[in-house]
């Protein structure tokens, strides 16, 4: 059973993820069929084919360098993701890569950092760091978490080509705040992180209430408390699609370049999100590419044709390219070797003999001290490799080996 933390981790996460496609019954995400966005296009729909590109402009596909010369008078250019789905990393690179051919005043925004981490990307955009002390520096591994090498060409062709990168987000202590209690909770320092969020739009409200609306919800989270939770959840979203569109326009102004923007599809679809507070702001033109995967055995996926300005089709992966571990680590004061947070649910390390706060004194024979050191040890493992884990409870030691594979699928998670 789903605790009430658990699902609000999941619900925030789908925020990010969205524009995947839900699998176990064969479901598709109900956030791609919404009557919402521009309504020129309402009521209309595309048929998205694995390795083509729909133009919602023209309600037909055009090819990759007919998509880069329709975006040569958008300042911005917005692309969506599926956070560990490197297909659309590898489409985000060469659209980057063809604008900065087409016109190498170039800046690229992330949602995967905080603004707080912008001199680190500064000193990469320069060429001072290697890419172990880039990684080490922004503390990859604890701000963001996915594996490295989802995003490594990006960043390689950043510095390579001194494109300038800047950190969209805002520290996520301070969203949290948000959710909880609400951005006037916040300190002065921590408004300026974050400019208040409008809570206004009715469109938005409604993508973001279909996507919470298609969770099963734990006991607990019924009743009463439901809808307050939902208006925590909207504020968060809200926050961060505020925070990071004015850190977006702060970069291009700063610059006076054309910003392309990389975050998750859920701050991007229908244009509402991260995209429209940018538009509402300096009203310059903007493009947005919506990546979607169809599921393996089908031909074409109809979704909406207000979801982006450009929907890619991919196909649906077996599995992302880099596994994911699943386990959480705390640190404690006076403790030099790290502790297991909570029982591991997913990854690699569901259902292993590992509990929440197991001591663990090595893993692969090595002791870690630092939570972004270990995660930084395992995102070097493939899908089938082993690592063992030497871990102390209630004062026996024991190895719990580690496998990287796919965790079977249970119950719970083919009934999302």
């Amino acid at each position: 059973m789903r605790s009430a933390r658990t699902f609000t981790r999941m619900i925030l996460g789908l925020l990010s993820f969205a524009a995947f496609i839900m699998s176990g019954q064969g479901q598709e995400d109900k956030t791609l069929h919404l009557q919402i966005g521009a309504p020129q296009y309402k009521n209309k729909v595309l048929d998205v084919v694995p390795g083509e590109i729909a133009s919602v402009k023209k309600g037909k596909p055009v090819l990759f360098a007919q998509m880069i010369k329709d975006m040569k008078t958008s300042r911005f250019v917005y692309i969506g993701e599926t956070h560990d789905s490197l297909p659309m990393h590898d489409i985000q690179f060469r659209v980057i890569q063809a604008l900065h051919e087409q016109d190498p005043k170039l800046a690229i925004g992330m949602e995967m950092l905080p603004s707080t981490f912008q001199d680190v990307l500064d000193r990469w955009s320069l060429g001072v760091l290697s890419q172990e002390e880039f990684i080490r520096h922004l503390q990859w591994y604890i701000t963001w978490n996915f594996n490295f090498g989802f995003y490594e060409k990006i960043f390689q062709f950043a510095k390579d080509n001194r494109i300038p990168v800047y950190a969209l987000n805002a520290p996520r202590e301070v969203i949290t705040k948000i959710r909880m209690k609400g951005w006037d909770a916040l300190t002065d320092e921590e408004k300026n992180l974050v400019p208040k969020p409008d809570l206004s739009n009715e469109q938005h409200r409604l993508y973001v209430r279909t996507i919470f609306e298609t969770m099963e919800m734990p006991p607990q989270m019924k009743g009463a408390g439901l809808e307050m939770v939902f208006e925590g959840l909207f504020r968060a979203q809200s926050a961060w699609d505020e925070v990071m569109a004015a850190n977006a326009v702060k970069g291009a102004e700063e610059e006076g370049r054309r910003m392309v923007v990389l975050a998750g599809s859920g701050h991007l679809l229908y244009n509402l999100g991260i995209n429209r507070r940018a538009f509402e702001k300096n009203k310059l033109p903007m493009s947005t590419v919506i990546t979607v995967a169809v599921p393996k055995g089908r031909k074409s996926l109809q979704v909406e044709r207000s979801l982006g300005d450009f929907i890619w089709g991919i196909e649906e992966e077996e599995r992302p390219a880099f596994p994911s571990v699943g386990l959480n680590f705390k640190k404690f004061d006076g403790l030099e070797n790290l502790v297991i947070q909570q029982k591991p649910t997913d990854g690699a390390a569901k259902g292993l003999d590992l509990e929440k706060g197991d001591v663990i004194l090595s893993v692969g024979g090595k002791p870690f001290s630092d939570v972004n050191e270990v995660r930084m040890f395992l995102a070097g493992f493939k899908w089938g490799d082993e690592v063992v884990f030497k871990i102390l409870r209630g004062g026996d030691v024991k190895d719990v080996v580690m496998k990287f594979e796919m965790p079977a699928p249970d119950e719970e998670k083919k009934q999302l």
